[in-house]
């Protein structure tokens, strides 16, 4: 096992990691941005290293300073987190040539699923099922030929997306020239890979997401499923697991696919794999994330397993000590996403408690949200006997949070939890489109 692993991430997701190491005995090394000096992970860890000004490219995104930082302090291992380097094929080799162990799968792995064309043929080949698409388009004609054949509406997506980038939804054959080219412009801009490709779009369906662990030996254990409909610009707010849209039935064929998604895959470590479904309960593979989820506490809640523990565990080649049928989803777990919606300081801070209660934030009363890093101020999260209760209990801590000072969307997801859909569970991706804040 390894006894000092350095977090090559920020903010709450930072923490986490840290509590988990502090919790397996293992020393932390937290690296951080001019601007996050005070921020509450640098206090936390063992040791603290700047890497560079507030700019994410001068410091989070700067593989060589976090590789430099690993080696001087003594690290064996770098925990990425979420965003930033996490999904980089190019920092995950890097580790290795450094004699270093990335924590997540290895870089073949993570370059082979980033590539949302790639990573669709080979589902395809290996017998999980994939939305009627296409191959990646070479131009606005090839462009306006696939989507005559398919069929309007249709979505054009970035083949090195992620996090909702380079994705635009086109209903009119009069809208796809503007919509290809501002969809190859952005993925262009966030990944520096302009290439797109097109799937049928699906209306209404669910966003349905499979959690697992695949362990060095090769064993894949699956963790249930998480709902993630509820979105904003493709960027999620709600989570909850299970969810109440899937049943035992198809629920089954879902850890099946994603299963055989990651065997395909030749996945280590902790991944998510991402389906549509549709209100028949056919369902459809969307993408690989080849990281840690902000969402990944709900599983762990209705499942008893410590997630990034077990990520730890992986790389340093312990195998699971489970197996698929000793995996129950016990009650229910919801988690609201909590943002920023400006740049400011935290005059007042109160999180709500309780049992079962829990907000992972790096907030403090006198903390500045500076404008570099994502709007994210924390994740509520809250888990019950019952889906019912759970709601019950998120609405009052909801109601309990206090973050003065700082614009968020507290009242937005008060409103969401009260919404007649949610409280039914018959909600789809289209749910924000119809949502009307009170």
């Amino acid at each position: 096992m390894f006894t000092k692993i350095l977090i090559a991430n920020r903010g709450e997701i930072a923490i986490r990691i840290i509590r988990a190491c502090k919790e397996m005995g293992i020393a932390t090394v937290a690296v951080y941005s001019q601007a996050d000096k005070d921020s509450l992970h640098t206090a936390l860890a063992d040791q603290a290293v700047c890497v560079g000004g507030p700019k994410p490219e001068d410091s989070y995104l700067n593989a060589q300073r976090i590789i430099s930082a690993a080696l001087a302090t003594g690290a064996q291992a770098i925990h990425p987190g979420y965003g930033f380097l996490s999904e980089n094929a190019h920092f995950a080799g890097l580790c290795r040539q450094y004699g270093l162990v990335f924590i997540g799968p290895p870089a073949e792995v993570i370059a082979g699923m980033g590539d949302k064309e790639a990573a669709r043929r080979l589902m395809r080949q290996s017998g999980v099922p994939t939305t009627p698409g296409t191959d990646v388009l070479e131009n606005v004609e090839a462009a306006k030929a696939a989507a005559q054949s398919m069929g309007y509406p249709v979505m054009i997506k970035a083949s090195a997306g992620g996090g909702g980038k380079g994705i635009r939804i086109v209903e009119r054959p009069e809208d796809l020239e503007r919509a290809f080219r501002t969809a190859s412009a952005e993925a262009q801009n966030a990944f520096g890979d302009g290439r797109v490709y097109m799937e049928k779009y699906l209306n209404p369906v669910k966003h349905i997401e499979v959690q697992l662990l695949a362990d060095q030996q090769g064993h894949t254990v699956c963790l249930g499923e998480r709902e993630c409909s509820i979105q904003k610009n493709n960027q999620k707010l709600i989570e909850e697991s299970p969810s109440p849209g899937v049943s035992p039935a198809v629920r089954e064929k879902l850890l099946e696919a994603a299963a055989k998604a990651a065997k395909a895959a030749g996945y280590v470590n902790a991944g998510t794999v991402e389906f549509l479904m549709e209100p028949s309960g056919s369902f459809y593979f969307m993408e690989m994330n080849t990281r840690l989820q902000v969402e990944h506490p709900v599983t762990e809640l209705v499942t008893g397993v410590d997630i990034v523990k077990w990520q730890i565990r992986i790389a340093a080649g312990v195998p699971l000590d489970f197996a698929q049928e000793d995996i129950h989803l016990r009650g229910a777990a919801i988690e609201c996403r909590i943002n920023a919606t400006n740049a400011s300081r935290v005059e007042f801070f109160h999180p709500p408690g309780g049992p079962w209660v829990r907000f992972d934030t790096c907030l403090y009363q006198g903390y500045d949200i500076t404008p570099y890093y994502d709007s994210m101020l924390g994740k509520l999260i809250v888990y019950s006997s019952t889906r019912e209760e759970a709601i019950r209990k998120m609405q009052s801590a909801l109601c309990e949070l206090v973050i003065d000072g700082a614009g968020n969307n507290i009242e937005d997801q008060i409103g969401i939890v009260r919404d007649r859909r949610f409280r039914a569970g018959d909600y789809y991706t289209d749910f924000m489109k119809f949502f009307v804040p009170g």
